[in-house]
């Protein structure tokens, strides 16, 4: 009987399915139609769990469920279960989209608002400070930090960083800019980051960190808004997996005047201008 290889269960692991799921549609796929018991008995799942499993895998589009005494299980081309389980994943989505599109233009947005805004007053700016895992999780900040920046934004990064930002962040950067915003970024501008510093550098000034011993004792990811607010990224964005990116972010404009923002105008100092 071939059976799936630890390679192909990992792969499943990074669509979403658990260790139960994986080992059930496997074994399920190498019998095409079976029971629960039968499932239980090839996949090391247990019985008491084999039902609600397989009802999940049903619901997701990945099994077909035959009525019966007792219930038997359908297995489909996997190529079809992918394209079921997508569709479906795509119009989950698409719901709850719109219900957040819903809610947004809702009186209750005005409540949460007004509940927010009276209440953070109270909260020291020190204490508006959080740790964030994944890069995902960085980017949807920063792109909070730059919407409300009102006089100047500082960002330091990396090879990496720099297309990132261009690319998730650009066009918000370009109408920060319009709008008054001093825009400084340093970062390493090399053959593959040439072409988006230059465009970068119609809204932003852009210093290139050429000196290689200076990067590697400085330099890293940093944001600067209006002296107030920082973010800065705490592993090596080119050594750790983007879900494993971790960075921190607080208001305190005590840290952020006293700390991050001569750092990062050490860096823009020893560094130089890309025109």
């Amino acid at each position: 009987m071939v059976v799936a290889t630890a390679k192909t269960m990992d792969a499943l692991r990074t669509i979403g399915l658990n260790k139960y799921e994986r080992n059930l549609w496997a074994a399920l796929l190498s019998r095409g139609s079976a029971t629960a018991g039968e499932l239980s008995d090839i996949s090391n799942v247990p019985r008491s769990r084999c039902y609600d499993v397989l009802e999940s895998l049903a619901a997701r589009g990945f099994v077909v469920v035959q009525p019966g005494k007792p219930l038997k299980y359908v297995a489909i081309s996997p190529k079809e279960a992918l394209d079921r389980a997508k569709k479906k994943v795509v119009e989950e989505a698409h719901e709850v989209s719109a219900k957040i599109d819903r809610l947004a233009k809702s009186d209750s947005l005005r409540e949460l608002e007004k509940l927010f805004k009276e209440n953070i007053k109270t909260v020291k700016p020190e204490d508006l400070t959080g740790a964030l895992k994944g890069r995902q999780a960085m980017h949807q900040q920063l792109e909070s930090m730059l919407k409300k920046a009102k006089k100047s934004v500082k960002l330091m990064t990396t090879e990496t960083g720099l297309v990132e930002i261009s690319e998730q962040h650009g066009s918000i950067l370009k109408k920060a800019a319009d709008a008054g915003v001093k825009i400084m970024i340093a970062a390493p501008v090399t053959k593959g980051t040439e072409a988006v510093a230059k465009e970068m550098s119609r809204y932003a000034q852009i210093h290139d960190i050429d000196d290689v011993e200076y990067i590697e004792r400085v330099a890293g990811r940093l944001c600067v808004v209006d002296s107030q607010e920082f973010l800065v990224g705490l592993t090596d964005d080119t050594k750790v997996h983007p879900t494993q990116d971790v960075s921190f972010w607080t208001q305190s404009d005590h840290v952020t005047a006293n700390m991050f923002e001569p750092m990062f105008e050490l860096v823009w100092k020893h560094s130089k201008p890309v025109k």
